[in-house]
């Protein structure tokens, strides 16, 4: 829409504020705020679940793979031939074999259910999300035959264990006995701790050496399941299925998905609930938008009525009033956009400053699994949102303008 020059000024007059016109100045001012507010609401919020989503993804991922092939009796006998198998199929980045079992833990008198997880040392050290994420101690000192393990960050504060404590592992899975089955205890030092960012992670995994694990277990020389990455996680069902089929006698194939079917789902459909009410704070500014403008047209009939008898047409009355609308509503946009940046920029300073003053736990990892506010901004996430408060402004402008070009300066002026 290009405006001559003359509409360009009457436009610019409109937004400004005239004489007895204050009220729909302010109306005006209002609109434009909610507008910033609405666009802000909405990028923050929607950049916060995706964001909530990509660091619960990476973090899960990064543990538990893309899929695993996990033995029926939770071991897997014939593993190094599934694992070449693995690591033959195109498309799979890497295949590493894994122990996981439930156990108990103890330290000084504390008792606590754990995760035990035996990797191979290298597998241990190659790990993205365990790399870096070490509090105190090192992952090096997890040899086989060291009786060292690592602890998660919440599970060390519980059992009161720091790095050179020690902790003992119990198994229900014993030695059989004339009086029955004898759980079995071995004690542990731990040589690091290390936090990755999931709750549940942090307080209940035990990493130790894939030898240890088989040693502790009893598992001779099983294992408990092939971790596999692969190099589309959305596909990693059709790429998978060739190795399905191969091992379809000894192990299952399960994905990421329906390990994680229902939180992601919930996820999910929560990101699309809170798109769908945080819009409607937008279509309530555009319709401040709607009524500022009626009463501008209201105010300035005369003034319309004048300059369609200097000549002026009604499609440039229309433009006139179309480009105030949308004026209002672009900066409103604009304004909303800055606004989440500097939001988005200082959210954990802002959770943590409520929770200072306020008293309360607004982050509890415990719930929200993560231990900081997470955020990713998706671009085509802003452009939607902006493209759409943009439409909704040009919209909202239709009819005050049409009302404005439909005035009829005989009528208005008859008794001047």
């Amino acid at each position: 829409m290009i405006l001559t020059r003359y509409e360009r000024m009457i436009a610019r007059r409109y937004l400004l504020p005239g004489k007895g016109e204050g009220f729909i100045f302010l109306v005006a001012s209002i609109s434009l705020v909610a507008v910033m507010l609405g666009v802000a609401a909405l990028i923050v919020v929607m950049s916060v679940m995706t964001g909530f989503r990509a660091e619960l993804f990476d973090k899960i991922i990064g543990l538990n793979g893309h899929a695993v092939v996990s033995g029926y009796d939770n071991r897997l006998p014939d593993w190094r031939e599934i694992l070449a198998q693995a690591q033959r199929t195109p498309g799979v980045t890497s295949a590493v074999p894994l122990i996981e079992q439930p156990l108990m833990a103890s330290s000084e008198g504390r008792v606590e259910g754990v995760l035990a997880r035996g990797m191979r040392v290298h597998d241990i050290l190659a790990n993205p999300t365990l790399h870096g994420k070490v509090l105190s101690g090192s992952l090096e000192a997890l040899k086989p035959g060291s009786g060292n393990v690592a602890l998660g960050a919440r599970l060390a504060e519980q059992l009161g264990v720091g790095v050179g404590g020690q902790i003992s592992l119990i198994t229900p899975e014993g030695r059989s006995t004339p009086f029955g089955t004898v759980p079995r205890i071995v004690s542990y030092r731990v040589a690091a701790i290390f936090e990755v960012g999931v709750y549940d992670y942090d307080k209940t995994f035990v990493v130790m050496p894939i030898e240890d694990a088989q040693a502790f277990l009893m598992l001779g020389d099983s294992v408990g399941m092939i971790e596999i990455q692969t190099v589309d996680p959305d596909k990693v069902k059709q790429i998978l299925a060739p190795l399905a089929a191969a091992v379809a006698g000894e192990g299952v194939v399960t994905d990421w998905r329906q390990l994680n079917a229902s939180l992601f789902q919930a996820l999910q459909v929560e990101r699309v609930v809170m798109f769908v009410i945080l819009s409607i704070i937008i279509l309530v500014a555009v319709f401040n938008i709607l009524s500022s403008l009626i009463m501008l047209v209201r105010a300035k009939t005369r003034d319309i009525a004048i300059l369609r008898t200097m000549g002026a047409s009604r499609n440039a009355m229309m433009r006139v009033f179309v480009a105030v609308g949308v004026t209002i509503g672009a900066l409103g946009v604009v304004a909303g956009v800055i606004l989440a940046f500097i939001m988005l920029y200082f959210r954990q300073g802002a959770v943590d400053f409520v929770q200072r003053v306020s008293g309360q736990n607004l982050w509890d990892p415990s719930i929200r699994f993560l231990t900081e506010l997470p955020a990713k901004t998706d671009p085509f996430e802003v452009l939607a949102v902006t493209s759409m408060a943009m439409i909704f402004s040009l919209l909202a402008t239709l009819y005050p303008a049409w009302k404005a070009a439909s005035t009829d300066p005989v009528q208005v002026l008859r008794y001047e």
